[in-house]
């Protein structure tokens, strides 16, 4: 039961990621299930074990594992710094695709609800910019 509510932790932790908006994205990110999925398979009973208490903060999680880090198994060690920091690129990707895309977006969608502007700009053929194309990809969305 604790192993469970260990795993919903980290959900909630990663949820908590993915809205916030820090550095731009620019490399591989991680969706949420995978993420989820390796932290609790990498780190979860060192987070039972040594962070029970924290906050489901993602910094403060973080900070617990690198402050417990004589502790913490190897394979946390390995996985923890690769999922955050490929969910805080998606994350930024997230927060950043509408103004990154905009020009493409008013260039091939124009009169498009800002709801169906991804969806518009991913069944585009042509004309989505590099740069637009790869920042929807990061975030997840193609």
């Amino acid at each position: 039961m604790d192993r469970i509510l260990g795993l919903h932790a980290i959900e909630a932790l990663l949820l908590a990621v993915l809205l916030a908006a820090p550095a731009p994205a620019s490399a591989q990110t991680m969706s949420f299930e995978d993420a989820a999925a390796t932290l609790g398979a990498s780190c979860g009973k060192d987070i039972d074990d040594n962070c029970r208490g924290v906050n489901l903060d993602p910094s403060r999680l973080k900070d617990c594992l690198i402050r417990n880090q004589d502790v913490v198994s190897a394979q946390c060690k390995a996985d923890y710094p690769r999922v955050f920091s490929a969910l805080q690129q998606r994350a930024a990707a997230r927060a950043g695709v509408f103004k990154i895309c905009e020009r493409d977006a008013t260039k091939l969608c124009s009169g498009a609800p800002k709801a169906d502007v991804l969806h518009c700009l991913g069944s585009a053929k042509r004309g989505v910019s590099i740069q637009c194309s790869k920042t929807i990809a990061d975030a997840g969305y193609r």
